[in-house]
């Protein structure tokens, strides 16, 4: 019996109509990377697994995919560790290798690697994909693409305003309506310590994070269950609760956290990043929200989210600031911001939207008939000149019957057919036949460019 056909949940495969539509959004967001300066590299799809654990918190290094070692992956492994099932302790013997959960950490590990070779600060876009082991559902996948872009070895704010633009410019191309919420890891670490709980800030920016999902008495609970007092609880409520507008919001925290001097410094971030972004006057609302919290612990200063308006999809794009990511692979002091493109999700608003516009540079223009023979090597010529013209035309591989070839060039949506037939060879001319309309007339070669290149 023949096997199924199948894929693992969380991937998809990508037809031409999608795969157009999804370079349309790789494009445009290249595009606007490369105008404010960013230049792309790549790495390897898995990297070493010492390089990612440890990286993503608790629950990201449970969403890592590990690769088991080649041959007898079981040889080195403790038979004690392997009795107990205690696959923690174990894995590391098991596997050294794991595909990658974001292109951030990977970065970090080229600019240590790459240090003698680029200089700073440095300004890299990266659009690759990355795999995680979460549970598939609407908008999120295990297997999707990024679109990074970032900047190391500058502390300016002007990055993280530049990172704005970049947005704000994107989604205008895009024709897609968001939000950017902005934040400050040092204001909640500042929120942390006014209620005594340093130790537990990674809790609570975790907990936080998860309000739009689960809602306040949820992330109460959770507050609770990782040893919160009742008393700190109740203290973060009108926190995290904050309204008003921005200016409103930066007044209340600088009240709020006026016995916290890394509170403060956050404050004062966020307020100089909206002083330049007055400076600007964007389209863009952005809108400072104190539940956002970014649950990847290397983020140290600004954290972004932003947000469709018309779909409930989730954040379709995130980021902020790192002060000393590449510190883990021995490259002290080297501070870097950043932000990425789910390109998945973007896919997903834009086609519920249709805000896709026609394929149709990327499409066939003409197709010539294949009448075999002379004909056909007279079709393939005349084929050449269209091609140089920069027009994209293609002739049927094979001398069928005229009826598959123009289901043919239906199926695909061709708006021409070129008939270059033993009476078309001895004019020197073809017959071109508009697929929309049915008509047809007999045309030179550079009359032909002319008509199909409209």
């Amino acid at each position: 019996m023949a096997q199924k056909p199948s894929i693992p949940k969380g991937t998809r495969d990508f037809s031409p109509v999608e795969m157009v539509k999804r370079n349309y959004i790789f494009d445009t967001v290249k595009s606007v990377f490369q105008k404010y300066g960013y230049l792309p590299i790549e790495t390897p799809a898995m990297e070493n697994l010492s390089t990612l654990l440890g990286k993503y918190g608790e629950e990201g290094d449970k969403l890592l995919f590990k690769i088991l070692n080649s041959g007898d992956y079981l040889k080195k492994a403790d038979a004690g560790l392997l009795a107990e099932k205690a696959s923690n302790k174990v894995i590391t013997q098991l596997s050294e290798k794991g595909l990658r959960y974001d292109l951030t950490v990977p970065f970090a590990r080229y600019v240590v690697q790459h240090q003698n070779e680029i200089s700073f600060p440095f300004k890299r876009y990266q659009i690759q994909p990355v795999w995680r082991a979460d549970r598939p559902q609407k908008g999120r996948y295990r297997e999707f693409f990024q679109c990074d872009v970032d900047v190391v070895g500058s502390n300016s704010l002007l990055n993280e305003v530049e990172l704005i633009q970049i947005v704000d410019e994107v989604y205008q191309l895009l024709n897609i309506n968001v939000v950017l919420k902005l934040n400050n890891r040092k204001v909640l670490s500042g929120i942390a310590e006014i209620i005594n709980a340093s130790d537990k800030i990674v809790d609570i920016t975790v907990a936080i994070d998860k309000l739009d999902k689960i809602g306040l008495e949820k992330v109460n609970e959770e507050l609770a269950s990782k040893g919160l007092s009742e008393e700190a609880i109740q203290t973060i409520q009108p926190i995290i609760m904050l309204s008003g507008t921005n200016r409103e919001k930066v007044a209340k925290l600088r009240e709020v956290l006026a016995a916290s001097e890394v509170g403060l410094k956050g404050v004062d971030e966020l307020e100089t990043v909206l002083n330049y972004l007055d400076v600007l006057n964007l389209d863009l609302e952005v809108e400072l929200d104190l539940t956002l919290a970014r649950g990847l612990n290397y983020y140290t200063g600004a954290i972004f989210e932003v947000k469709s308006k018309d779909v409930a999809i989730g954040s379709i794009t995130g980021g902020g600031r790192y002060d000393d990511l590449t510190g883990i692979f021995g490259l002290k002091d080297v501070s870097g911001v950043g932000i990425s493109f789910g390109a998945d999700r973007i896919y997903d608003v834009m086609n519920q939207l249709e805000l896709f516009p026609k394929a149709d540079g990327a499409k066939t223009r003409a197709m010539f008939v294949n009448f075999g023979g002379e004909d056909e090597l007279y079709a393939l010529g005349i084929l050449s000149q269209i091609r140089k013209a920069g027009i994209n035309a293609e002739l049927f591989p094979d001398n069928a019957k005229m009826k598959k070839q123009m289901n043919y060039a239906n199926k695909k949506e061709i708006p021409f057919v070129v008939l270059s037939g033993e009476e078309e060879r001895q004019e020197g001319v073809v017959t071109l036949k508009n697929m929309e309309t049915g008509e047809q007339s007999k045309l030179g070669v550079d009359e032909l460019i002319k008509v199909i290149s409209i």
